[in-house]
């Protein structure tokens, strides 16, 4: 019977056997597998499953080690799905997906269910379509976004804003290694900022996803102003939208949560 599990660490919380169950039933067993080297979950994954989810922080160890990848995964460089085909191992990145989904269901309530109901599997690929044509009448100038983390979720990140028609910047604690994901992607012209401009960042841009798993202390002194957005834009703009990737222990929590309302800011959870 195939087997199905989770690699990364830690893992212990997760909701993947309960997703995994609910879709599938209790057809298949669902495994997590735990620990620090990923070499060893990998040995896991080759003598006992047919396909593997892949969490922080080993999805771009999981690229490296796969066959051939699917066409947005292959661009990302980061896989959180390894399946076992006659071909080889396959990489895909869901990840995309899911921030594409959730952002579309965040300015276009309602969308996701409508376009599932309408055009099944490929309901993602007609959503990516009619948002990202939409999202430039949605705005009266090209939309900014802002990518905290350069991981693996922020790779898929930093794309999913690119392809709906962003321009995105790119913040990580090392900014090298977000330079290096600008490198690798020229056709995006993503910016790089440091993470010590992180407040004036959020002012100033109507899309944050925050991929890193720990809170950064700028978060704490965010101000009901810094989520209302700079007073230099003259026309209307749509509320903005914080997504956290980390859904598990957000930073966006508390006080900073209530100031984020007030300044009329929208929270979507990776949950």
């Amino acid at each position: 019977m195939n087997k199905f599990g989770l690699i990364g660490d830690p893992i212990s919380k997760s909701l993947s056997p309960a997703l995994f169950e609910a879709g599938y039933g209790g057809k298949y067993s669902y495994d997590l597998i735990e620990g620090s080297d990923f070499g060893a979950s990998f040995k896991a994954f080759e003598d006992r499953y047919k396909g593997i989810n892949v969490t922080a922080p080993f999805k771009e160890d999981a690229f490296r080690r796969a066959d051939f990848y699917t066409s947005y995964c292959k661009k990302i460089g980061a896989s959180n799905l390894l399946v076992k085909t006659p071909d080889g191992i396959m990489a895909d990145n869901s990840d995309f997906t899911g921030i594409i989904m959730s952002l579309a269901e965040a300015y276009m309530p309602g969308i996701v269910k409508q376009f599932c109901a309408k055009y099944g599997e490929s309901a993602h690929i007609k959503v990516h379509q009619f948002v990202k044509q939409a999202l430039t009448q949605l705005f009266s100038r090209k939309p900014q976004a802002l990518v905290v983390g350069c991981g693996g979720a922020g790779r898929a990140a930093a794309v999913a804003a690119a392809e709906l028609g962003f321009d995105t910047a790119l913040m990580n604690r090392t900014a090298e290694k977000a330079q290096k994901i600008a490198d690798e992607m020229p056709e995006y012209s993503f910016i790089v900022d440091q993470l010590t401009d992180f407040r004036a960042a959020v002012r100033e841009c109507d899309l944050i996803i925050y991929t890193l798993p720990m809170k950064i202390e700028d978060i704490d002194l965010l101000d009901v102003a810094d989520f209302e957005g700079e007073d230099r834009y003259q026309w209307p703009r749509p509320a903005k939208v914080i997504f956290e990737a980390n859904y598990k222990n957000p930073s966006f929590s508390g006080e900073v949560m209530e100031r984020l309302k007030e300044g009329d800011a929208q929270y979507v959870s990776g949950k």
